[in-house]
């Protein structure tokens, strides 16, 4: 199954001015078109209604059980803790949650994760908000596994740029590729096109022809 609610999503994310479209600078040096800045929710409405939208993303795309789910520090760890709230609000699922420290604790009870002290045998869903070169991933991993052997039963995040990472492949599919994890994006660069171009949003067009015409421009120099 796949995430249903793109539409409320990709309006939800204009609304809280997350999802912004001009001219921006990214960190590998590309100028695109739009920038995804999940650091400008701030309020406990829009964390409360993200961690809905994880919440069935979830629910419509991971079969089988779940024991944790874990956030990376530090954007993860709000996300892991509001998509918990809302599995056990929304679906009735209680669902552990957990995240790291970027530096070990050498005092009281010591170590590098927080919350639900994983297991053998655990199946982890780990929660994210854009991935752009997996970077994320490869530090947490090493973590997870030095804590237990786990099974990474998913990866969820708010956007699929749809944009090459250090090889031809999308950084999903080179995740995919390196570590066997399979992404489940709530939305994809394909779908800001295909739900909210020359659809009005509080009154306002926000993705009209120009914009739309620089989005596909990008993809066909960057995507992959």
């Amino acid at each position: 199954m796949v995430f249903m609610n793109k539409k409320a999503f990709i309006e939800f994310m204009v609304r809280s001015g997350v999802l912004r479209f001009g001219e921006f600078t990214l960190k590998s040096g590309r100028i695109a078109p739009y920038f995804i800045n999940t650091g400008n929710y701030k309020t406990g409405e829009q964390i409360a209604k993200l961690g809905e939208f994880y919440a069935d993303c979830i629910n419509d795309s991971i079969t089988g059980p779940i024991d944790a789910l874990f956030g990376p520090a530090y954007k993860g760890i709000p996300l892991s803790v509001a998509a918990a709230i809302a599995l056990y609000n929304k679906h009735g699922r209680s669902v552990n949650y957990c995240f790291d420290r970027k530096e070990s604790k050498d005092h009281g009870e010591g170590g590098s994760l927080v919350g639900y002290p994983i297991k053998d045998g655990d199946r982890i869903v780990i929660i994210e908000d854009v991935i752009t070169a997996g970077t994320a991933i490869r530090e947490v991993l090493p973590k997870l596994k030095a804590a237990a052997e786990v099974e990474i039963a998913g990866l969820v995040i708010s956007v699929d740029r749809m944009e090459r990472g250090k090889s031809d492949k999308t950084a999903i599919q080179e995740v995919y590729a390196e570590f066997g994890i399979k992404a489940y994006p709530l939305i994809t660069a394909r779908d800001i096109i295909d739900e909210i171009y020359n659809v009005p949003i509080d009154g306002q067009i926000i993705l009209d022809d120009n914009i739309r015409e620089r989005i596909e421009t990008y993809l066909k120099t960057y995507g992959a």
